[in-house]
């Protein structure tokens, strides 16, 4: 880590968006309501190719939102956002 410098991504000039290392884009878009439980995400190649990232990082992104308990797979269906726990 470089500094100061939280692990949110790395915007390159000839990037579009940050490069989704670790989901915090679309761990902020389901925390703030923006993406909703239930809300289909889109595929591992559709991430990597709007992102300008190996399958492997949005891959790698994806599990660590899995591990957060934010999105769950459905074997054949996709990737959805997880319902949120009842406090």
């Amino acid at each position: 880590m470089i500094g100061d410098a939280e692990p949110t991504g790395v915007t390159h000039a000839y990037s579009r968006a940050p490069v989704p290392t670790d989901g915090n884009d679309l761990a902020t878009k389901i925390r703030s309501g923006d993406l909703k439980p239930g809300d289909k995400l889109p595929s591992t190649r559709e991430l990597a190719e709007s992102h300008e990232v190996h399958m492997n990082t949005a891959s790698r992104a994806l599990s660590l939102l899995h591990d957060r308990e934010l999105i769950t797979g459905q074997p054949g269906r996709g990737t959805y956002v997880a319902e949120r726990p009842i406090d």
